[in-house]
């Protein structure tokens, strides 16, 4: 056999097909994928550039490469620019491309991530604004140990409304946080391991006067008065469970906001008046006057008259079972038993 001679492959193999792919193909980089996402997101090479902290020139140069080589390969470009000061053209071709550049950088991410947590070398953990302390007693216990085996944490910020999607996604590994479940039980949570921090209720803050509001009301009360209510969140989340999904029209809301700072600050001004609903930990916060936003502000108690019974669990979250897949001493469980240190201390 000649020493020229080359190995022949049956034509359905993936391997021949893979061996005879255009050059103009095999040299598309996962660089320039990214580029092309970014440029169809914004619309601009310029716009592109600055969410990528690059030069224009560089991004119109991937560009025009990808237009160059999948006009050969398709026959059409896939960004066509449109004049001075104007969004770029999207080609069909380009829409194509895109939506399988998201595919394709989605499932490599997705795919490494999976591989750095089963080897242990990434543990990942979401955490509320709220929990962070908690989060740093816990890493406390297990820093030096990660530190020795080069396994990296990863801390994300996540809101209440995300917890369940984050973990089911497994976008992160452990979840600490608080979520809404019925007193007593853990209903909303069985899919998961829990450990439980604590359980509490909710609180109201007021700039009402002791005359139109006493130093307690009801939950079933809520709809006789003026709320400053998060759109979305733990407080949502038990105005949903007392009120149903259409709770909006069921109550008196004076205003909506997206944080609690900015609903204290409200209150405080006299823009609005009326009650804030907050968790309880917070109102004890402001009781002792150690919230500068909520200097001035009355604090309430909001008793859990109206069924069903709901409460606040703070605690910690992970998928169930995946921990027993691994080994004692691998990453994840042992931050999961310093979480359980945590508690017990």
């Amino acid at each position: 056999m000649s020493t020229s001679a080359q190995l022949l492959l049956p034509a359905g193999n993936q391997l021949s097909r893979l061996l005879h792919t255009s050059p103009l193909l095999m040299d598309t980089t996962l660089d320039q994928l990214r580029t092309l996402i970014a440029v169809y997101e914004t619309r601009s090479a310029l716009r592109a550039a600055r969410v990528l902290g690059r030069e224009q020139s560089s991004v119109q140069k991937q560009i025009d490469t990808l237009n160059r080589n999948f006009k050969s390969l398709c026959g059409e470009p896939l960004v066509v620019k449109q004049g001075r000061g104007k969004d770029v053209l999207i080609t069909a071709t380009g829409e194509a491309l895109v939506e399988l550049a998201r595919t394709t950088l989605t499932e490599w991410l997705d795919s490494i991530h999976e591989c750095r947590r089963k080897l242990g070398t990434t543990v990942t953990v979401g955490t509320t604004r709220f929990m962070l302390d908690s989060l740093a007693k816990a890493w406390h216990h297990v820093a030096d140990d990660f530190r020795r085996r080069d396994v990296e944490l990863k801390v994300v910020h996540i809101r209440t409304k995300d917890i369940w999607q984050s973990l089911e996604s497994k976008e992160v590994d452990i979840v600490c946080g608080s979520v809404v479940t019925h007193a007593g039980r853990n209903s909303g949570v069985e899919d998961f391991d829990v450990i439980e921090w604590r359980r509490g209720g909710l609180a109201l803050l007021t700039n009402l006067p002791e005359s139109k509001l006493g130093s307690s009301v009801g939950t079933g009360e809520l709809p006789k008065l003026p709320l400053v209510v998060p759109g979305e969140g733990l407080i949502a989340e038990f105005l949903r469970g007392w009120f149903g999904s259409d709770y909006r029209n069921e109550l008196d809301i004076a205003a909506e906001i997206d944080e609690i700072q900015y609903g204290m600050s409200l209150l405080r001004s006299g823009l609005v008046e009326g009650c804030m609903i907050v968790t309880s930990g917070l109102g004890v916060v402001a009781a002792n006057n150690e919230l500068r936003e909520g200097s001035g502000l009355r604090v309430v108690e909001l008793k859990n008259d109206r069924k069903p019974q709901l409460e606040r669990l703070v605690g910690v979250f992970a998928r169930r079972e995946e921990r027993a897949k691994f080994p004692a001493d691998h990453p994840l469980n042992l931050l999961w038993a310093a979480f359980q240190r945590e508690v017990s201390d």
